[in-house]
């Protein structure tokens, strides 16, 4: 028998991708929306990408085997729609799931698309070629892919080790989309060639990347606009006044945090806005491997010593303090405000700190012979903003930080030869599902475990709880893992964003989701004019 959550996601999915137009409803087709871009995309090749800037400006390019319903906010097995797979069809114990493609799809250069597509995109991610990604972020995500088999030019079956009723999550992520077979990778840094319903036309760096209409989308009707202009603003003030002057029609995903909110709401009545807590949290990254960090005992005192309270008040307004899975209302898998007060950082701030003072002084550091290190951070406004916020928390356990700026595009290449000390970071899930955020964050062979932690027991509890199909069993291991990462100190989480997003009163048929990088397809949206 069919799960139910799959049933009921096949038929949604064929109402909202196969339906036709609802002109009876007022869309509009025509215009160009205008989009804040915070900067450039470190490159246009989403499966080697981890920003926020690559999905919000190349999701429109790409389609995916399967999708997040657009209009639904939250979420999760029972909100995917088919996309690239007209249908899918697990066996009976979830090791292996057998995708029916879609007929009649077309790449943006006229070559139709097929089932070894598919498995040239999955099994160069997984690593099962010899073609190679330059970074591969997410290769831990389908670690548990053993084979991917096509039979005929329509049909796909991922065959796993073990069961993994969770990895259509993954194939749904905007990390994950389709790439044509017949290109080679490291073209699409800066070719990108998709079947998704706009196409890109020009790129110029620091200025705008632009898309338009694909007359061929696979979706009959859809898109509605005849195209996006993606406007690059590094400042923060400039990119909102450019909202408030109306030269900008919609704001990038965790721009519009409260403070902007009521400044955008006081000033543009008819602007609209959606509340959502966002997967993706402030943190401290800290290199588990590197002197003196390598010293668990260090970590914790630096753990000790986030006054998470304090951080929400004075940087983020809103948001909520947690682990490293976003918590309700928003988050299915998180840790709640109530059961965080017995994990360590999370309960009394002033008794922490004085912890954390101790530790130190038993590792030999004080006032007079503080520990100094530097402090890495993005230089974007938000980042540096609890960069430098995080440094004088550390001034007052004795660790003398100095703040080491770098551009976005050169961060991840940073962070992944693990070059860095400790690290002022944002982190955002590509789905709210725990074999996500565990494999991708906290794996031992991943490339985005920044941290270099590497724990066996935490490994088995990962397997452990993405093989549980049970959702109560599946949550009670989810939370002793959130548990034990705060306490092993991965690294150190502060709170999870609140973000207001924001777009003209024009803009139609744009639901932000909880998790930001899933917003970028934009074949629903239309204008007003």
């Amino acid at each position: 028998m069919k799960p139910m959550w799959r049933s009921c996601a096949l038929v949604l999915g064929l109402m909202l991708v196969l339906g036709t137009p609802k002109t009876g409803w007022g869309q509009k087709y025509g215009g160009i929306l205008k989009s804040m871009v915070r900067g450039n995309p470190g490159s246009l090749s989403l499966h080697e990408e981890s920003s926020i800037n690559a999905t919000w400006t190349m999701g429109s390019v790409y389609s995916n085997l399967v999708w997040f319903d657009p209009l639904k906010p939250i979420e999760s097995l029972t909100t995917l729609i088919p996309e690239l797979a007209e249908r899918w069809q697990w066996n009976g114990d979830y090791t292996r799931v057998t995708f029916t493609l879609r007929q009649g799809v077309r790449w943006h250069d006229g070559k139709p698309l097929v089932s070894n597509d598919v498995k040239q995109t999955f099994d160069v991610v997984r690593g099962a070629t010899p073609q190679r990604l330059k970074l591969n972020p997410r290769k831990t995500w389908y670690t548990n892919v053993k084979a991917i088999t096509t039979n005929g030019d329509h049909e796909v079956t991922f065959v796993l080790g073990r069961p993994q009723p969770a990895l259509p999550m993954m194939l749904a992520a905007g990390y994950s989309p389709v790439v044509p077979a017949h290109v080679p990778v490291a073209s699409l840094r800066t070719e990108p060639l998709g079947t998704g319903p706009y196409r890109m036309i020009e790129y110029k760096r620091d200025q705008a990347l632009k898309v338009r209409k694909n007359a061929d989308y696979f979706v009959k009707g859809r898109p509605f606009l005849d195209g996006i202009d993606f406007v690059i603003i590094r400042n923060k003030g400039t990119r909102t006044a450019a909202m408030q002057s109306g030269q900008l029609d919609i704001a990038q995903s965790l721009e519009t945090e409260e403070q902007v909110y009521e400044q955008l709401k006081a000033a543009v009545p008819t602007m609209k806005f959606q509340k959502r807590w966002i997967a993706s949290y402030g943190s401290i990254v800290i290199n588990n491997r590197r002197p003196p960090f390598n010293n668990v005992k260090l970590r914790q005192a630096v753990n000790l010593a986030i006054d998470r309270t304090k951080f929400v008040a004075a940087i983020h307004p809103g948001e909520l303090p947690g682990g490293f899975m976003l918590p309700p209302p928003d988050g299915v898998w998180g840790l709640e405000r109530a059961e965080l007060q017995g994990v360590p950082g999370f309960g009394d701030a002033g008794q922490a700190r004085e912890q954390a003072r101790a530790i130190m002084r038993e590792l030999g550091y004080s006032e007079a012979k503080p520990l100094k290190v530097k402090l890495t951070s993005q230089s974007v406004a938000q980042w540096q903003n609890q960069a430098v916020w995080t440094i004088g928390e550390l001034k007052q356990i004795y660790i003398e930080a100095e703040l080491d700026l770098l551009e976005t595009a050169n961060w991840y290449g940073r962070m992944a030869r693990r070059d860095y000390d400790m690290a002022g970071n944002g982190t955002g899930a590509g789905a709210d599902d725990p074999d996500v955020v565990y494999f991708e964050g906290f794996s031992c062979a991943s490339q985005r475990n920044y941290s270099n932690y590497c724990d066996p027991e935490a490994e088995q509890l990962f397997v452990q709880q993405s093989s549980t199909a049970d959702p109560q069993a599946r949550m009670r291991l989810v939370h002793a893992i959130e548990r034990k990462l705060i306490t092993d100190v991965a690294w150190i989480p502060f709170s999870f964003r609140v973000n207001y997003y924001a777009h003209a009163g024009r803009v139609m048929n744009f639901v932000g989701h909880q998790t930001n990088h899933n917003n970028g397809r934009m074949q629903e949206v239309w204008l007003d004019r």
